[in-house]
């Protein structure tokens, strides 16, 4: 599991494995078999960010905006929205050009379009969610928006963390052309994260889980495949 995917630290290696094979395994266990057989470069160790924020079901999300570049270096503004009680990503939408008031509830609207609208959203206090038309977009649409702590990132985490994590992930890791390329992978990243990467909060779960009651299918210690995720960026086991 390191050596396929080398930037995962042993809490997650050792989930992705009791996920996969339906099993107990300890993640002290793997810290110790990493220290003896393994040197991971501590900088791969990414931040922890306080849970502060509530944990009420499909009705507190999370909204935010962060640029990025293309190979041909132009920027692209993109929002991301997510659910703060199951951590899922609700969508991404990309804009390659500056954002006004009506380019804002266009990307909203475009990951709300198959989706029941929750009942409080939480956003900073960028400017870009000042506009008076994000308001009032907003009040049809019956949103309460609740507005995180001015210059305190960690009064704003699980959002925040995700950026983090989408950054070091994937937008370090691949390059994109235009935002045509640049959906298509942040889609690929969505999937895989939901349906497939554990979260150290929901205690090894995966986010798709917490949404479906079933119980997680499980898979064969002794007949498994590895599965590649997000154009080879990632590689999980699965059944054979």
């Amino acid at each position: 599991m390191k050596q396929h995917n080398p930037r995962y630290g042993y809490p997650r290696i050792a989930q992705q494995i009791n996920a996969a094979f339906g099993l107990a395994l300890d993640k002290d266990m793997v810290r110790r078999i990493l220290a003896k057989h393994y040197r991971p470069n501590p900088r791969d160790n990414g931040p922890s960010w306080l849970t502060t924020l509530g944990h009420t079901k499909d009705s507190l999300w999370s909204i935010d905006l962060f640029r990025c570049e293309s190979i041909l270096l132009k920027s692209h503004w993109v929002l991301l929205v997510m659910d703060q009680y199951t951590r899922s990503i609700m969508g991404f939408a990309v804009h390659d050009g500056d954002v006004d008031g009506a380019t804002l509830c266009r990307m909203f609207n475009e990951v709300m379009s198959r989706k029941d609208p929750p009942c409080y959203l939480s956003s900073d206090n960028d400017p870009l969610f000042q506009f008076h038309r994000w308001r009032a977009n907003l009040r049809i649409l019956d949103v309460k928006e609740i507005k995180s702590v001015p210059y305190t990132p960690i009064s704003h985490p699980f959002v925040e963390r995700l950026i983090g994590s989408v950054r070091r992930e994937l937008l370090d890791q691949s390059f994109f052309w235009n935002d045509r390329d640049l959906m298509r992978k942040l889609a690929c990243y969505q999937t895989y994260y939901n349906q497939h990467r554990t979260h150290s909060a929901l205690g090894g779960r995966i986010p798709a889980d917490i949404c479906d009651k079933t119980q997680a299918k499980t898979t064969n210690l002794k007949n498994h495949r590895w599965q590649s995720y997000c154009r080879g960026l990632f590689q999980l086991p699965v059944a054979a």
